[in-house]
């Protein structure tokens, strides 16, 4: 499984924070610029809690059973490989929503003598700290489930599986 990077995470943030500012602007201009739901920062951090609850569980198992800790519950190799792939696909949409909301909050900064806009400002700056919470969440539970022959990948003269 290829480890999730960065930069395709920022790139994946600029681009739709990028497009959700002009899209934005398109909207405002036409009609009324639809608002940042209150649930949104709330979602994404819920997320990010159970990611990071994740984490720390198979991080806990891992590590009882590397100890070889009597009585320790072993971690079964698919139900590692799905929490990694569901953090890695949590990573790349909380990326792409917390860009939106970015870009949306960024065009709000314009508006914020009305009180409603404001608060839409409020609530798409708290969706994009919820949405880097859910990224380094997703990280740390890549890290947790790595495996520790993938940390000698970059060595030369190691064998690669094909």
């Amino acid at each position: 499984m290829k480890e999730l990077r960065i930069r395709v995470l920022v790139g994946v943030f600029l681009v739709a924070g990028i497009l959700s500012w002009a899209g934005a602007r398109l909207w405002n201009s036409i009609g009324s610029l639809p608002s940042v739901p209150l649930a949104a920062p709330i979602v994404l951090a819920l997320i990010a809690v159970i990611l990071l609850a994740t984490a720390l569980s198979l991080r806990a198992r891992l590590k009882a059973q590397r100890e070889r800790v009597p009585g320790a519950k072993g971690v079964d190799p698919m139900m590692a490989a799905r929490a990694v792939v569901f953090g890695q696909a949590s990573a790349l949409v909380a990326a792409l929503v917390a860009g939106m909301y970015g870009g949306t909050g960024a065009f709000l900064l314009e508006y914020l003598d009305v009180p409603a806009r404001r608060d839409q400002a409020v609530y798409a700056g708290f969706s994009v700290v919820a949405g880097i919470a859910v990224i380094a969440a997703a990280l740390f539970l890549e890290r947790v489930c790595r495996l520790p022959e993938d940390e000698d990948d970059d060595h030369p003269g190691t064998a690669t599986a094909a």
